[in-house]
This record gives structure tokens, C-alpha cells and sequence, in this order.
């Protein structure tokens, strides 16, 4: 009797002993969030970006971290509207995705030869209809038009308040800006433009 108590109690021991070795069965991954790689993300930016005609043809670059959840864009567009239009679309290529914008603005220039005198009567119109003057002359046309082109694309300089005035190739700026660099900026752009002879700065310094 002794012998089949020692026997049952060794069985039990032993039956304990296997269950409490038995590996615990490995937790499911399966609630794991997902993640993407750098170059996924680049392209997904890319993607979205490239969603809109003129940005693809800008051909911008875009460096992402996915563990940061970050992108970098870089590279040329030719006006405000679309770098900032860049960034927006590049934020909604994933949540809460920071973008860093390094995009340069540069306004294309539109060849003399390629400038038509229907073009210069169109923007005649179009300055007469801000109070600003444009001579008779096809280059008074053509200078005005890329200089406001140049004010509207430089984030430095609040074209909205600066009149520009073109005849006989001269140049002369009016209106009020925020601030002496503001007024330095917009002379600048002004003697840089190809055609232009002479620039008159007659803009004022907002006082603050």
C-alpha cells in the first residue's frame, strides 16, 4: 500500500513537472502597428506631389525619414502658389507627416522674341486696372510683366503694395512695404531685369 502511495505521488510530481515545462505559446503579432520604409514614404510624397501637372514638371526632389515620419522637399517651382501647394500635398501623403521646405521660387522669364504685341496690350490693361503706368512701347510690355512676376514669386517682397510703373524701359516703384529690406528687395529685382535702364525707387517704409 505504502509502495502505490510513493507511486501515485511520484506520477503527480512528475505530470506537474511536464506542464510546468511546456513553452507558453508566443503572443500574436498580428496588432503589431505597420511600418514603411524611407523609400516608401519618398514615394508616396512623390506620388502625391506629382499629382499636380505643373509640380511633376518642376521635377522636385524629396528625402524622408519613416521613423521620424519626416520629408524634405527641394528643389524650383516658379511662383508661391505652387510651393506652397508642394507642401500641402506633401503633408497629406501621410498622417502627420512634418515636412521641411527648401524649395526655391524662381519666376521664369519670358524671351523678348517670344513677347507678342497682343501680349503688351493685355498687360497694359491689367496695370492700368491697379493705377500703375505702362508705356506704348512692346518692351515697357515686356518689362513690367516679368517684374511683377518676380515681386509676386519672391516671398521678400509684398507685390500687393508695390505699383510699378514702366516707360521707355525706366522703372519706377510705388507704394508702401514693411520694412528697408523689403524696399531694397523690390529695387533689386527691378535693376536685375533684363531691359531695364533706369529704376526709380519711390516707396515708403511703413512706420511701426
Amino acid at each position: 500500500m505504502r509502495t502505490l502511495r510513493l507511486g501515485a505521488v511520484l506520477l503527480i510530481a512528475l505530470m506537474l513537472g511536464t506542464v510546468a515545462c511546456t513553452p507558453s505559446p508566443t503572443p500574436s503579432n498580428s496588432g503589431t502597428k505597420a511600418t514603411i520604409s524611407n523609400s516608401e514614404l519618398e514615394n508616396r510624397v512623390k506620388s502625391k506631389i506629382e499629382s499636380d501637372a505643373p509640380l511633376k514638371a518642376a521635377n522636385l526632389s524629396v528625402n524622408a525619414n519613416a521613423d521620424r515620419n519626416e520629408a524634405t522637399l527641394s528643389g524650383t517651382v516658379n511662383s508661391e502658389a505652387l510651393r506652397t501647394r508642394a507642401v500641402e500635398l506633401a503633408k497629406s501623403a501621410n498622417p502627420g507627416l512634418s515636412v521641411t521646405d527648401k524649395i526655391k521660387v524662381k519666376p521664369g522669364e519670358m524671351a523678348r522674341g517670344d513677347y507678342t504685341e497682343q501680349m503688351a496690350r493685355e498687360e497694359r490693361e491689367k496695370a492700368k486696372s491697379r493705377g500703375e503706368s505702362v508705356g506704348d512701347k512692346l518692351e515697357d510690355g515686356w518689362i513690367h510683366t516679368k517684374i511683377v512676376a518676380k515681386l509676386l514669386g519672391n516671398s521678400k517682397t509684398p507685390q500687393s503694395k508695390i505699383n510699378v510703373d514702366v516707360v521707355n524701359n525706366e522703372v519706377t516703384l510705388r507704394g508702401t512695404v514693411n520694412s528697408p529690406e523689403q524696399k531694397a528687395e523690390a529695387e533689386r529685382i527691378a535693376k536685375d531685369t533684363d531691359g531695364v535702364k533706369a529704376v526709380k525707387n519711390m516707396l515708403k517704409v511703413a512706420s511701426s
